[in-house]
């Protein structure tokens, strides 16, 4: 598919999203492919994000080498400022488009992506050009949440809106909120014929972790991208948007409150 469109993240980059992933490491975040990983692999790492999953490859290729590749130059610039914090040696950053990657074929041994594929509107077509610069008998390694699996305890009216609305603000931009559980499927349209697909969830259930997840989500309902483009293509209020910002803090302060998050994996065996 020639020239795809340039995609909409769906939850922007201010300071409320980017703690959140701050939060992200490859343990807690890539646990189904350190084991296959390799001192010296060449990897790249598609989305960084803030960073902290990609430093933490760094870490762990002792003789290999990481590049990194971010749409959004805010990203980019986040985990640049990581590697020069943990004096990492062995990355390299640049801003860089899945869908025209610019390396050679057979460029790395393990090409990754995490929370990468519910964003774009031709995730399979990013698979083929992740597959193009993986090496002959390399990894293509993808974690996605899945939206319709999360679950939480005790019910809220309002956290089934947020969802509700979260699912029609990722549609709007293009995405599948859904993914995790589309990953093998999508592999085997981009080619992959050995395909590992697995599952593995997030957990908060302490009062510091909840305090935080709801945190970040009432901030990102009020000051977001994802907040903003709900109020632009009609989907709420400001007036909702508060409303639902109030009874993520309210939610997370329950005694009893507990949030789960599916994901979706697959190794992709080139």
């Amino acid at each position: 598919m020639p020239n795809p469109p340039r995609e909409i993240y769906t939850h922007g980059h201010h300071d409320s999203v980017l703690r959140s992933h701050r939060w992200r490491t490859a343990a807690n975040s890539a646990a189904y492919l350190l084991p296959r990983l390799k001192s010296d692999d060449r990897l790249l790492d598609v989305g960084v994000g803030p960073g902290t999953i990609t430093v933490d490859f760094a870490d762990r290729l002792t003789e290999g080498t990481v590049v990194g590749i971010d749409a959004a130059p805010a990203a980019v610039a986040a985990t640049q400022a990581l590697v020069a914090e943990r004096e990492v040696r062995n990355v390299t950053l640049s801003v860089g488009d899945v869908y025209e990657l610019e390396f050679p074929a057979g460029s790395f041994d393990v090409v990754h992506a995490h929370q990468v594929l519910q964003h774009l509107s031709h995730p399979i077509t990013a698979l083929r050009e992740m597959r193009r610069v993986c090496v002959l008998g390399g990894l293509v390694a993808v974690r996605d949440a899945d939206y319709a699996a999360m679950t939480w305890y005790p019910p809220s009216v309002e956290l089934s809106r947020w969802l509700e609305l979260y699912h029609q603000v990722a549609r709007s931009n293009g995405g599948e909120p859904d993914a995790g559980r589309r990953l093998l499927s999508w592999a085997r349209a981009a080619g992959f014929d050995d395909v590992q697909a697995s599952a593995s969830a997030w957990c908060f259930a302490t009062p510091t972790d909840l305090a935080w997840w709801s945190e970040t989500w009432a901030d990102r309902l009020s000051q977001s991208t994802f907040g903003h483009r709900a109020v632009e293509q009609g989907l709420s209020t400001s007036a909702e948007l508060a409303e639902l910002a109030q009874a993520w803090l309210r939610w997370g302060q329950l005694r009893d409150a507990w949030f789960s998050i599916l994901h979706g994996e697959i190794l992709c065996r080139n």
